[in-house]
């Protein structure tokens, strides 16, 4: 069971896939979910939009089809509105997107929607969040890219903490019911920090995959956001 957040009522730990056993991803999947993981995380890259290859909808739909765990889809393609619907068709339940990756990013968003799934806007390192102001209405979930996507194992970047700090004030100011998300060299070490930002969902590759024992690293995880305190209580 997760810790309650003090933003909202559930932290989530979200595995990345690009970081498991590729030849193995379904029993890698099935791993980690009965490790206590919440949801799984999946990167699709096209090579284009960053510098790197993973996955398209014929890998997400087989995986689909082995496992019932919630697929949260992140989009790192541009042009982007293509292919919200093959994503969705293939067993998305969130998808998440680039601005930079869209000419009209409220249609691209609202596109997730009608195929069904919840919608969500990422953020490179140095991308402003001057656009949520106009499109918070259709966001579900904020996510903060805490490394230069395209590449797993990379460092944490300190000044994402701010930045999750200024899209927690957006979220709470908005008075909508959006998760605040953060991809990029999350650990045990760094994810009490992390949520005392504001975040509440957390995406961790290699700091999970990257160990022998998931339910250690993933309980390791909730011990550590079991002490951010909640707001109002002492």
């Amino acid at each position: 069971m997760c810790q309650c957040s003090p933003h909202r009522a559930c932290c989530k730990i979200q595995p990345s896939m690009l970081a498991c056993d590729l030849a193995n991803m379904a029993s890698e999947a099935k791993a980690v979910l009965a490790a206590g993981a919440d949801e799984l995380h999946l990167d699709v890259m096209d090579g284009h939009f960053v510098p790197n290859l993973s996955w398209g909808m014929p890998v997400i739909k087989s995986l689909r089809a082995k496992t019932k765990g919630y697929f949260d889809v992140h989009l790192m393609v541009s042009p982007v509105d293509a292919i919200i619907g093959d994503f969705a068709a293939a067993g998305a339940d969130f998808i998440t997107f680039h601005p930079e990756a869209t000419g009209h990013i409220d249609r691209s968003l609202s596109l997730v929607r009608a195929a069904g799934c919840k919608s969500g806007l990422v953020f490179n390192p140095s991308t402003s969040l001057d656009c949520l102001k106009y499109v918070m209405d259709k966001v579900d979930i904020i996510l903060l890219m805490s490394v230069n996507p395209g590449f797993g194992g990379q460092k944490f970047i300190p000044a994402t903490l701010e930045k999750a700090k200024e899209a927690r004030k957006l979220i709470d100011e908005s008075g909508y019911d959006i998760s605040l998300q953060i991809d990029g060299g999350v650990s045990a070490a760094n994810i009490k920090e992390i949520a005392e930002a504001g975040v509440d969902m957390f995406v961790a590759g290699s700091a999970i995959f990257n160990q022998p024992d998931y339910k250690k690293v993933i309980d390791d995880m909730r011990s550590e956001l079991a002490q951010v305190p909640v707001p109002g209580k002492k």
